[in-house]
């Protein structure tokens, strides 16, 4: 509980803080002349006015950056603003990031000056020199460093993306180190706050990757300050900036810089990654250059050689890179497989400097090693956890690949690539990370201390160092608190600082059950990993098939479905049960050995360790089983021609409605991987370039081809269309399709309007902006109206429907919430329902709330396999209005109910260690009717 008190102990007195002056002075050399020998000769060279500055630059040229000597000492951050009062914390678990991530304490936190003055156990005698406290009562929360995101494109590529809101890269050429994505840096950017609601305090803002060099990133705090500017938003300004250049005090402050290699850069320079390794080698061999006639120079400035020696050699354009190879600038190279890794290996062998960290990194958990040789320290690695396949360079990528290369004693840094992946929500990738085998103190520290230790921030980042004698060393002054612990599926901080401001007036947190304050016990996929390596990154993903009879054991809970609803069929009090498969069915639920017995006494015997069995999950909302890999057109179905705006061949027919089941391909590896992970149906849309799609399927994510049995589900399911993006007008989009559905179809489109108006087809649109979906409720009136008949109408993707929540619930429509946590990535899709901390409710309570029909889709195949933790995270920010059982049913039968899939013999999912919504759990098998036969995964 947050309360403004004054903290009252047993003698007050004012205790009046002023800033710490650190009074310095320059040596100053006086040089008239220098003599040197020439032969018998002596001459005298004449000594430029300026000499005090060429000898203080050179002998600064190698000095590398850091903090001054007194930087701990002081008592006020350089980012304070005036007025904060301070803050006293009490009663919390505070992890530090020291001791590589595992020490951890249990008490207070005093904030003052924006920086944190001491941690742990305070004595009453040191709280005395404070008044009006600001104190929060933690009651035992989580109270660690802020997030850092070392990857993230925050106010480059901006919040509602809009024409001039996008400058991530520049097109200008291969290698341009003297660009600077401060300069693009858009304060207005409404990702911010959403960053900072899930606990991101810092980001590294880099430039995109379409060019080798990309030009320098900055490192900002999310704040916004009184003077709004971008560049009072920079963590440490380098000394150029801030105007503190010059003063031989100060050593100099790290900066970074981005490159990238393979596929990116190729592609858009429509060259090779010959054409790339050239461009850098001709980069760094001019920056080599001008470095050797720096050092020449101050060769011979420092012995006073000055006759002839002319003006420090330097170029604006290439001083970014000449300060790479003096070791002081960080380089984040964006790197995905091992030829490119190598090839930038031995770069930095070539022209001596070092990589700060490989990015994105998809192969390196195959190449430990070869990351080893790299010149200097050995690089980080910042990866996604489950992000993967989207393009050839990505197709070996492994959720392994963090605990493998932590094995390998390579540091981890989980990203985001924002707005890649919503930075909101870089929290996640550490608990993927930890979830698939990363131990718990490398996955906090490889969101908090590890990319603060990378950026070369540590000693104002990422730590909280108490002790009195350590009192402002290494100090943190952002921090988050937590209502459950960092690593439990939906922690979301309660409250968040950032130069000791707190930046919630009024938060919301949800109640959370109090075992979430511990650790969750993650699965154990040591056989996985293995397997990761031993097939160089593609394992097989087949399952084992098993006789006709299973007994499952130590089950804690069992759903089952009967149409579109799910039933819980055990109770707390009942404890323990087995359950008995037979044929695929359930024959037997009993406590004991009551399934056990007689002829089923041989059953195959699989122990759930408090498991759950449950119906299984259905993915919606991307191009899974059309696409192998999205950006590889040769591997895909392809794409529908916007009709609006290109005539349909007329080889295909009049009106011709194109079938998603006519493109469907079997055994991808997201379709297995998602299979593997308890979705065993997907359905999917053809795509398209705009307005009608076409015809979507339903089919069985593990099926091995077309006409095994069972593979397709359901030839047509709905009928789709999108009334968003499309280059026609939005008001043309909806004139055509009220002429559609009163009658103006052709061809086969006109037998399938004519169903979606009968009411037999549902008809699924993908929208995002309440406008648009208020002008979808009338049209659907006037035709139901005209027909007599009630439509079903699916409104997908719906990041806006909240604010018509009642209009569509009397209007009888279902939504798809596609992302399940809205991001207001478009204009038309901005004004989102963040949920908590930043709003009491999240979208889809206030949907349910107003008896909508509501399910969760994704956007990219990828993110399939994590629809149970998708769905899970739903209920637990819904501070208890959503159950299990209903929260199941969001990414099961109420997809089905909104798509159209008429109900049928569903599978279920067995899952070890937990239910299928908790992260302690693994899926273990997969019982299926449909096919007749249960198939183990453990």
């Amino acid at each position: 509980m947050e309360k403004q008190q004054h903290y009252r102990p047993r003698s007050s007195r004012k205790v009046l803080f002023q800033s710490l002056l650190v009074a310095a002075s320059l040596a100053v050399v006086t040089i008239t002349t220098f003599s040197y020998s020439l032969g018998h000769h002596r001459e005298e060279s004449t000594v430029p006015i300026n000499a005090k500055e060429i000898i203080h630059k050179c002998q600064a040229l190698d000095v590398l950056p850091g903090p001054p000597a007194d930087f701990h000492l002081r008592k006020t951050s350089d980012r304070f603003e005036p007025g904060t009062p301070p803050t006293l914390i009490i009663n919390a678990t505070i992890w530090t990031g020291g001791g590589s991530g595992t020490e951890i304490l249990h008490g207070d936190i005093v904030l003052d000056g924006g920086v944190i003055v001491e941690a742990g156990s305070i004595k009453d005698k040191f709280l005395t020199k404070y008044h009006n406290l600001n104190i929060i009562d933690a009651e035992g929360a989580w109270v660690t460093p802020g997030i850092v995101d070392m990857h993230s494109h925050l106010g480059v590529d901006s919040a509602p993306a809009l024409r001039g809101s996008d400058d991530t890269n520049s097109l200008k050429g291969l290698v341009l180190p003297w660009l600077r994505s401060l300069d693009g840096l858009n304060t207005h950017d409404d990702a911010y706050r959403l960053s900072i609601s899930g606990g991101v305090t810092t980001a590294n803002v880099l430039p995109g990757s379409a060019d080798a060099i990309g030009g320098q990133a900055f490192t900002i705090k999310l704040r916004p300050t009184k003077e709004k500017s971008s560049s009072s938003m920079v963590l440490e300004p380098p000394h150029t900036l801030n105007g503190t250049d010059g003063h031989d005090i100060l050593p100099p402050r790290w900066r970074q810089m981005k490159h990238a290699c393979g596929e990116n850069p190729s592609r858009v320079y429509s060259g090779t990654r010959m054409d790339t390794i050239w461009a850098f080698r001709q980069g760094y061999d001019s920056a080599r250059v001008i470095k050797n006639k720096q050092d020449s120079y101050c060769a011979k400035a420092l012995k006073g050689e000055w006759n002839g020696l002319g003006d420090f050699p330097e170029d604006l354009q290439w001083e970014a890179l000449v300060d790479v190879l003096r070791g002081r600038v960080k380089v984040h190279n964006h790197c995905y497989e091992a030829t490119d890794l190598d090839g930038m290996v031995r770069l930095t062998n070539e022209f001596k400097f070092s990589i700060a960290a490989f990015h994105h990194a998809h192969e390196t958990y195959l190449v430990p090693n070869l990351l080893k040789k790299a010149y200097g320290k050995t690089p980080a690695v910042a990866l996604f956890a489950t992000n993967a396949r989207y393009k050839r360079e990505a197709y070996r990528g492994s959720e392994f690949a963090p605990a493998i290369l932590a094995d390998n004693g390579l540091r981890v840094v989980m990203k985001s690539d924002h707005p890649v992946l919503n930075s909101r929500h870089l929290l996640f990738e550490a608990q993927q990370a930890h979830y698939y085998g990363l131990p718990y103190n490398l996955a906090l520290s490889s969101v908090i201390s590890t990319p603060a230790e990378v950026l070369g921030y540590d000693h104002r980042v990422g730590f909280i160092k108490p002790g009195k004698a350590l009192r402002l060393f290494g100090l943190r002054w952002d921090t988050n608190a937590y209502i459950s612990h960092p690593l439990s599926l939906g922690a979301a901080p309660r409250q968040v600082f950032i130069d000791g401001i707190p930046q919630f007036e009024k938060p919301y947190v949800s109640k959370k059950s109090n075992q979430l304050q511990r650790r969750p016990s993650t699965p154990n996929f040591s056989k996985e990993k293995q397997d990761a390596i031993k097939y160089d990154g593609l394992p097989p993903l087949e399952t084992t098939k098993t006789g006709d009879i299973v007994l499952f054991t130590n089950v804690s809970k069992v759903f089952t479905r009967n149409g579109y609803d799910i039933q819980e069929m055990t109770s707390k009090s009942q404890g323990a049960v087995d359950v008995l498969i037979q044929g695929a069915e359930i024959i037997c639920i009993g406590a004991g050995v009551s399934c056990g017995t007689g002829n089923y006494s041989s059953a195959h015997k699989v122990d759930l360790q408090g498991g759950s069995i449950s119906p299984s999950l259905l993915s919606f909302g991307s191009h899974l089983a059309l696409n192998h890999i999205d950006a590889e057109s040769s591997t895909n179905d392809g794409v529908v021609n916007n009709i609006l705006l290109t005539e349909s061949p007329s080889i295909a027919g009049e009106g011709a409605l194109i079938r998603a089941v006519d493109g469907l391909q079997f055994s991808t590896r997201d379709a297995l991987i998602a299979h593997k992970s308890g979705v065993t149906i997907g359905v999917s849309a053809p795509s398209s370039k705009g307005f009608l799609a076409g015809l979507g399927v339903a089919f069985r994510t593990g099926a091995p081809h077309r006409l095994a049995r069972g593979a397709i589900v359901q030839e047509v399911t709905s009928l789709h269309i999108e009334i968003d993006s499309s280059k026609a007008s939005i008001s043309t989009q909806i004139g055509a399709l009220r002429s559609l559905l009163s009658g103006g179809a052709k061809g086969s489109q006109m037998v399938f309007f004519e169903q979606v108006a009968d009411g037999k087809l549902p008809l699924v649109i993908q929208v995002q902006s309440a406008d648009i979906m208020a002008t979808l409720i009338s049209i659907k009136r006037e035709v139901e109206i005209e027909r007599g008949n009630t439509i079903q109408m699916t409104f997908a993707g719906a990041n806006e429907a909240h604010l018509l929540a009642k209009e569509i619930g009397e209007a009888g429509i279902g939504v798809i919430l596609r992302p399940s946590r809205p991001f207001p990535g478009t204009w038309k899709s901005r004004r989102i329902l963040p949920g908590p901390p930043l709003t009491p409710k999240n979208a889809i309570s206030v949907l349910q709330e107003h008896n909508v029909v509501v399910g969760i889709g994704v956007e990219e195949q990828w993110s399939s396999r994590n629809l149970r933790f998708d769905a899970s995270w739903v209920a637990l920010e819904s501070n208890g209005r959503i159950t299990d059982r209903e929260a199941i049913a969001l990414a099961s039968v109420n997809l089905e109910r909104l798509l159209g899939l008429h109900p049928g013999a569903p599978d279920l999912v067995a899952t070890v260690g937990g239910t299928i919504l908790e992260f302690e759990s693994k899926v273990a098998a997969i019982i299926s009717p449909l096919q007749g036969r249960v198939e183990l995964m453990v």
